[in-house]
């Protein structure tokens, strides 16, 4: 790896690190577009400021690009409040008309004696690999501010991005804090400018904290994955543009980016679709064999425990199953082992099967029980309505709602009584 190369991993390594921060809270805040506003506002000003400067310099361009980026965020702000202008209409006049301006004086600019020496394109689409080390630690000092900032102001800006009347009630300075967490977000956009220009640097604002909310339901967390994944979103997409000639960095790094969001939308282990798809398959199996262990033990009653065998036909006759569907659910309960065949066309528990049925028919009529009497359902409709979510509930939630029945004096008296709750339950403890 050369120097050069060297230079621009580390610059859009902390790029995608801070971007991946405070991109975060945008996206928690439903602002993410507020980045894609920002960096296409910013593009007059880098104009302007190269008209006063009168040639190209970096520190200039970034101050003129902070100065019309914050122009942007107040008129944003400016309509949302004084006018009945929604918030995404307010970012979207924002961003066209100023992005508008910008490319009309970039043309004139193009057009003046000495003009097309500006580098203006590069803030317009990217140019990572001309980034040198004045600009790496431009972006370093970025980084270093906004994860300090935002390590400072953790509790106050977890409080602002779920509840924010929730931090206004406590006595928090909001208006304050949203216009630091904005002066942030203007900060990382306009360092990231010339990395990867105005078009893709909403991307590298969004990609990152959106994909980290797969993962985790933890803010903390949160903002260490997004930190991670924009990481190596830049590690990543500078090292393929390094190795594959002709391949623009920036736009490989919004794709490298891109790509994790998808693998996180698909793999995430509890939010991706892949996890979710399993869990739902997972319940409705579970649910199918629930009912079936429930259907043969009303079928056996009163002497469940004799264990006669039933057919499928049976079955169908208490259950809007099919034939077919019947069978199916008597071979998965096979398979488990919680039935066994008798001659082929008949099934019957076996001790691991009754053992379970007699807990699935225990927590349905209990459920049966408080909606009747606490949550006054019809009765001839309690028996569908517990149908429906006796298979949602664990094990610890039941145990509690029947601790709850005990206090209301409605458990049934020929059920033994639940064990006490080592929380103190019956003593004030958390009922929720």
């Amino acid at each position: 790896m050369d120097y050069n190369t060297g230079v621009v991993l580390i610059g859009t390594c902390l790029l995608g690190i801070a971007a991946g921060v405070i991109g975060s809270f945008a996206v928690l805040r439903r602002r993410a577009l507020m980045g894609d506003a920002l960096a296409h506002a910013a593009l007059p000003g880098i104009c302007v400021a190269f008209l006063i400067i009168g040639e190209r310099h970096f520190a200039g361009f970034l101050l003129g690009a902070l100065v019309s980026g914050s122009l942007g965020v107040g008129i944003v702000t400016l309509l949302r409040h004084s006018t009945r202008i929604k918030e995404d209409a307010a970012i979207g006049i924002v961003l066209s008309v100023f992005f508008g301006g910008g490319i009309v004086l970039s043309s004139t600019i193009q057009h003046m004696p000495g003009g097309n020496r500006s580098g203006l394109d590069t803030y317009i689409f990217g140019k990572t690999a001309a980034m040198v080390r004045q600009d790496v630690m431009i972006i370093g000092g970025v980084c270093v501010f906004i994860l300090a900032v935002s390590m400072l102001l953790y509790k106050e800006f977890k409080a602002l991005s779920f509840d924010r009347e929730y931090a206004s009630a406590q006595g928090l300075p909001v208006l304050a804090l949203d216009f630091a967490m904005m002066t942030l977000l203007v900060l990382v956009t306009v360092a990231g400018l010339p990395a990867v220009g105005v078009v893709l640097m909403a991307a590298m604002l969004i990609i990152p904290g959106a994909a980290a909310r797969f993962w985790t339901d933890r803010l903390h967390w949160m903002l260490m994955i997004a930190a991670f994944i924009g990481a190596l979103t830049g590690l990543f997409g500078t090292m393929m543009s390094a190795r594959y000639a002709g391949l623009p960095a920036g736009p490989i790094i919004v794709l490298v980016g891109a790509s994790m969001f998808v693998a996180s939308m698909l793999f995430a282990p509890r939010r991706g679709i892949v996890a979710r798809v399993l869990s739902r398959r997972r319940l409705e199996v579970r649910t199918m064999r629930q009912n079936l262990l429930r259907t043969m033990y009303e079928l056996a009653e009163p002497d469940p425990a004799a264990k006669p065998p039933v057919t499928p036909v049976e079955l169908t006759s208490r259950r809007a199953w099919s034939v077919v569907q019947a069978r199916r659910a008597l071979e998965r309960a096979q398979a488990a082992g919680m039935v066994e065949s008798v001659d082929g066309m008949r099934y019957r528990f076996t001790e691991a099967g009754l053992e379970e049925a007699v807990c699935v028919v225990r927590t349905h009529r209990l459920w049966e029980v408080f909606l009747i009497e606490e949550a006054h359902v019809a009765a001839d409709h309690v028996d569908r309505d517990a149908d429906s979510i006796e298979h949602v509930l664990g094990a610890e939630e039941v145990r509690h709602l029947e601790r709850r029945l005990v206090e209301m004096g409605r458990w049934p008296k020929e059920a033994p009584l639940p064990p006490p709750s080592p929380h103190g339950w019956a003593n004030g403890g958390d009922a929720t």
